[in-house]
């Protein structure tokens, strides 16, 4: 059985499921915010071992842990719905305690063939870990700074003219009356640091690296050992819609297409998975007018659906099959 950890908000796994039920495989979703509000379980020890038991009650689908012989841990979110509502520190108590009972769960099923892993997508995801091994396998990388200190990133920007800062985790920020502020990658000129207040590196931590002149920008998906590319043609947009960051280029036209990947940056994406302990992973590179690839971040359990939609890579039914390959009927 492959047991899918995620939200109920997450498209992602729909396809895959479809695909794993058309091949007659067993799977079980648990969406994790509902933990303690559409599941039952049991983890049990006794003379006999360990195992554990939950049902959807929704749907009345069940599984037992011995059956589960694949993991996909795609985007779990914390338990935070519950039957009734009590004291606010009572229900913080309740959620904190199904969150603590979740990960341990999640840590006990670690031993499992896993797709996204409770044990190492955190660590994976440190900008500076990635950078460095990046860098240790040959790739190209930006110059970087993470800096809470205005004269270490001032210093640090004056060989570029220009410098991007970035956001660490935090994507975006509620200012109220629900006004939302995304982090999109920003261009800066460097030497307009000088002027900013000493405050406005102090209370923060800077993520700065050089601005990288683009001809065009990759997201490449890595699923266990197959390889999908996606040209990203974000310079032919404005630089509010696109072209510093792609992301802000969605509504804009921005192009997508497949894209053949050299040989060489194909078994870097393979092997920067192999020494992260990761069977997945989604990578952005810059490939620069001198058509050099540069490598900036890997996210271990990144967004792909939106290429399978855009361009037809059959992602989706990469996953089912890697997990298949892990798994029993």
């Amino acid at each position: 059985m492959i047991l899918i950890v995620t939200n109920k908000e997450d498209v992602h796994p729909t396809p895959v499921i479809e695909c794993l039920n058309k091949r007659g495989y067993s799977v079980f979703r648990l969406n994790t915010e509902t933990l303690l509000t559409d599941y039952r379980f049991h983890w049990w020890a006794n003379g006999n071992g360990t195992d554990f038991y939950i049902k959807n009650v929704k749907n009345g689908l069940e599984a037992y842990g011995h059956d589960i012989t694949a993991v996909w841990e795609r985007r779990p979110t914390l338990p935070s719905e519950l039957f009734l509502n009590n004291r606010e520190e009572i229900n913080r108590h309740n959620l904190k305690e199904a969150a603590g009972f979740l990960s341990f769960l999640l840590h006990d099923v670690s031993d499992r063939f896993s797709m996204g892993h409770h044990l190492y997508d955190r660590s994976a995801s440190s900008k500076m870990r990635q950078l460095r091994l990046a860098k240790a396998l040959g790739m190209e990388v930006p110059a970087t700074c993470f800096s809470n200190r205005k004269e270490d990133v001032v210093t640090f920007s004056r060989p570029f003219e220009y410098i991007m800062l970035k956001s660490i985790e935090s994507d975006n920020v509620w200012l109220g009356d629900e006004k939302e502020y995304v982090f999109f990658g920003q261009k800066v000129q460097s030497d307009s640091l000088e002027g900013q207040p000493q405050e406005a590196f102090s209370q923060t931590v800077s993520f700065v690296q050089e601005y990288i002149e683009k001809q065009y920008e990759l997201r490449v998906t890595v699923v266990c050992d197959k390889v999908f590319a996606c040209k990203i043609d974000s310079q032919r947009m404005e630089e509010d819609k696109g072209k510093v960051d792609w992301r802000q280029g969605y509504e804009y036209g921005l192009r997508y297409e497949p894209y053949e990947l050299p040989d060489a940056v194909k078994a870097f994406c393979i092997k920067f998975l192999q020494d992260m302990h990761l069977n997945f992973g989604c990578f952005d590179f810059i490939v620069t007018p001198q058509d050099q690839f540069v490598f900036l971040e890997c996210n271990p359990n990144g967004q792909w659906l939106w290429i399978e939609q855009e361009t037809g890579i059959p992602i989706s039914q990469a996953i089912a099959e890697c997990l298949m390959k892990h798994s029993s009927i």
